[in-house]
């Protein structure tokens, strides 16, 4: 099973649907959330190669980017294989 981690905020609906996707392929995730660890923010920072926007998703240590680039894994069938490999 794949290590997946994804950098969160409670208010934010993109991080929202990440973690809905995830869930429903019953994922296990680690969650980090910069509303309750917000010295985790230049961290995720570092590891997303700038990105600074929520959430921010990793697999397996590669950086994947936000929501909208793990939908477009999912819509070309390959999130599954991500999420398959091992770390």
């Amino acid at each position: 099973m794949a290590k997946v981690e994804l950098y969160t905020k409670g208010y934010c609906p993109y991080c929202k649907r990440a973690k809905a996707l995830l869930t429903s392929k019953a994922i296990v995730f680690t969650e980090y959330s910069l509303d309750t660890q917000p010295e985790l923010r230049d961290k995720m920072i570092e590891r997303a190669n700038g990105g600074y926007t929520v959430p921010q998703i990793f697999i397996n240590d590669q950086h994947i980017g936000g929501c909208d680039d793990m939908m477009a894994l999912e819509m070309n069938n390959k999130l599954d294989t991500l999420l398959a490999a091992s770390n």
